[in-house]
């Protein structure tokens, strides 16, 4: 069978030779290297322009951030028929294409996160280490972390004042010199569809921006969702653990901690959601009116066979709604959870609509062809292909983040600087 027969539907006059060969998987590769950067950026309010109110929601998504990385690639090698040559894109990185180059932003990417965490958990690396040193008859998971965290310290045991203000230094240039970097990371994908020449739809010069902007809407989605979700945990556990005497923080601490990190967060991300709004908006006008020889074939695919994936799911449920959500007054936390579910189904259907919805038409302009999502997987093919494995990609960095947050102190951990 060939690749993407299986889940592909075909149309009027559709080239023998021609399938979606770009399915779930191609999806899930824009969506999830837009949440990484998009984390990122959040995470530089703070660290970079110095928005103190921020300050819990930027430790909070500079780590998911971290978990997200590895799982940029992720969709891609499950997309390979030979996955094990994946390797060759980190082994030999190249700018002669575009997927080479990922090879280079990848690693500079992932080194600066991994450098910006380091310096901002500096101080609780050694602290550990050194108390865990002190005590004399250790189990064997307090061996455990004492190695991992004298590991990590890098044999980095000054926490002096000096010390710490050039660790909130080197913080700070590494955050600015990855904001450009994470925009890279996601703008070489829109670059990747937007100089395929032979696709009517994703040939524009607007599409790495799009992407961009739409990613730094979708990562402060996905953080924000995220840390209500951990807030939520920590009020239940907050009530089990509370007693009279006890430092434990109390459910009305957290409740006022969360809620105000989510408003301040959601005033930043009204702010990136109308300039990606706007642009997708700009590039659907340029389109009709400059109306190309294939404007026909796109007039059919935009106004006809995908009007309710692009103007009823994407641009109504996924941006109108979460707007005048989030612009309504005294946002709560119940609003908030509601708003950024709904910009990030509105993200994916951007996404979803871009990769399926330019494969969509026939080269021969008088056909289209349909894709079937397969959900139930029968073999190998349609497991990757299919729900199972999008799902198994979206999963993936919650395990990351759960793992980081053993090691990492998240909450409850006051920055060297």
């Amino acid at each position: 069978m060939v690749h993407g027969e299986a889940w592909t539907l075909k149309e009027l006059f559709v080239l023998p030779n021609e399938y979606i060969y770009w399915s779930i998987q191609i999806v899930m590769y824009p969506f999830m290297t837009g949440l990484v950067a998009g984390a990122f950026v959040l995470s530089s309010l703070y660290h970079v322009f110095g928005i103190k109110q921020l300050k819990d929601m930027a430790r909070f998504s500079l780590v998911f951030s971290f978990a997200l990385l590895p799982v940029a690639m992720m969709p891609l090698l499950m997309h390979l028929q030979q996955p094990q040559r994946g390797i060759e894109v980190m082994m030999s990185p190249h700018f002669t294409s575009a997927i080479a180059a990922f090879g280079i932003v990848f690693s500079t990417y992932g080194a600066i996160v991994a450098s910006e965490i380091w310096f901002v958990f500096r101080k609780h690396f050694v602290d550990t280490a050194l108390s865990l040193q002190k005590k004399q008859d250790k189990s064997l998971a307090e061996t455990i972390r004492y190695r991992i965290f004298s590991v990590l310290t890098l044999g980095a045991y000054d926490v002096s004042e000096e010390a710490l203000h050039k660790d909130e230094k080197a913080v700070k240039i590494l955050a600015g010199i990855g904001i450009p970097v994470a925009c890279f990371l996601h703008g070489y994908a829109g670059f990747i569809f937007g100089s395929v020449k032979a696709n009517a739809l994703w040939m524009t010069p607007l599409m790495p921006v799009i992407f961009i902007m739409s990613a730094i809407v979708s990562g402060i989605a996905l953080c924000m969702l995220t840390y209500i979700v951990v807030m939520e945990i920590r009020k239940f556990f907050a009530a089990r653990k509370r007693t009279p005497y006890s430092t434990y923080p109390s459910q009305d601490e957290i409740r006022g901690v969360e809620l105000h990190e989510i408003r301040m967060t959601a005033r930043y991300l009204l702010f990136f959601m109308i300039f990606a709004i706007s642009l997708e908006l700009l590039d659907l006008i340029f389109r009709g009116y400059t109306a190309v020889k294939t404007w026909d074939i796109l007039r059919s695919v935009i106004y006809g066979k995908d009007f309710a994936d692009i103007f009823i799911l994407q641009y109504g449920i996924g941006n109108l709604l979460p707007f005048i959500i989030f612009l309504m007054p005294k946002l709560s936390i119940k609003r908030a959870v509601v708003g950024v579910i709904l910009v990030l189904f509105g993200v994916f259907m951007m996404r979803w609509n871009v990769v399926i919805g330019g494969q969509s038409f026939s080269l021969t302009f008088m056909g289209y062809m349909h894709y079937v999502m397969p959900i139930i997987p029968h073999n190998i093919e349609t497991f990757k292909e299919g729900l199972m494995g999008a799902l198994t990609v979206a999963a993936t960095p919650f395990v990351l983040f759960w793992i980081l947050s053993k090691v990492l102190p998240i909450f409850g951990f006051e920055e060297s600087h």
